[in-house]
């Protein structure tokens, strides 16, 4: 068994949907929770504590441990308060699921500034008012998960959701550098992009017949999505700087390629022309590398090139690819 005993976790939009479900799993796996919820709308409007309270409530009641909080994640100040009472009642913070959020659909060209504005405040800037005093933690630590929750809608599109696809693939390049800058501390962060029933799903759909005939409404159990939660937050999980989806029972990693695309000759000027005539070359997918990291492009590229990505001389040099 995935064993959490003796850690810590906050689990942010707790109170309900994924976020309850992630949150009681790890308590039933022995982890202390910060069940971190505004108890607002969908679309971000309100609060109510008893929403957290009520999930705190379910895990004290199954044996575990448990604290409420009602922090928003949208400011520095609500960031830093969420890990204060991680490490104010239970001495330490190991892992972090990035959960919470709002959202709405909104036609592009009705996209206001405010709109924009208030989806990347909850996503992608919680995400970082969050993780950033976390990390400080888990660093002194010289261990810690973050799991971001993204989304498909970003990685791949939506429509009606630019501000919200914006905001969720954002928290993948987050991630992504969390995990590099955290490798050497015992650091580790890998990204969601979960698909599974909820109100967000219910409160966009809307149509009650829809939503009880559908086969696929019936197959995404937000419960299917948990088990892969849970493993990329555990000490089990051997990998970071990676992303998976989840949905319906099938578990796929998500990843960039970079492809082998088109070399124009040594000493060569290029035009515009000359990307038209290769284009197949340039936009071919079926040799690629996924980077660790923009050096791994760097290092591609010389190789090829036959040049060396530093000076003879310099004292700092790249490191070899993957390391």
């Amino acid at each position: 068994m995935i064993d959490f005993t003796g850690q810590v976790a906050v689990v942010t939009g707790a109170g309900r949907g994924l976020g309850r479900l992630y949150a009681l799993d790890l308590a039933r796996r022995g982890a202390a929770v910060v069940v971190n919820d505004l108890g607002g709308t969908m679309h971000g409007a309100g609060s109510d504590a008893a929403v957290a309270d009520h999930v705190v409530d379910e895990i004290i009641d199954a044996g575990g441990r448990a604290v409420a909080s009602c922090d928003s994640v949208d400011s520095p100040e609500g960031g830093q308060a969420i890990v204060d009472c991680a490490v104010a009642t239970f001495g330490r913070l190991d892992v972090v699921i990035s959960n919470a959020g709002i959202f709405n659909s909104i036609p592009f060209e009705q996209l206001s500034a405010d709109d924009w504005r208030r989806m990347l405040a909850v996503h992608l800037d919680g995400g970082f008012f969050l993780s950033r005093p976390a990390y400080t933690v888990m660093r002194k630590q010289g261990y810690g998960r973050f799991v971001f929750i993204s989304s498909s809608a970003g990685n791949f599109g939506q429509p009606m959701e630019a501000h919200y696809a914006a905001a969720k693939t954002g928290l993948v390049g987050l991630s992504n550098v969390i995990a590099i800058e955290g490798a050497a501390h015992g650091i580790a962060s890998n990204a969601v992009l979960p698909t599974g029933f909820s109100r967000m799903v219910s409160e966009t759909v809307r149509d009650e017949r829809f939503l009880a005939e559908s086969g696929f409404m019936r197959a995404i159990r937000p419960e299917l999505v948990v088990p892969l939660v849970t493993f990329l937050a555990s000490r089990n999980c051997p990998f970071s700087h990676r992303n998976y989806s989840a949905c319906a029972g099938r578990y796929a990693r998500v990843f960039v390629g970079l492809g082998d695309g088109w070399l124009a000759g040594d000493g060569a000027e290029p035009k515009a022309e000359d990307i038209e005539a290769n284009l197949d070359a340039v936009s071919s997918t079926e040799k690629f590398i996924v980077p660790d990291s923009i050096v791994d492009e760097v290092l591609q590229v010389c190789h090829r090139r036959g040049i060396s990505a530093m000076p003879d001389d310099a004292e700092v040099a790249f490191p070899e690819p993957g390391k």
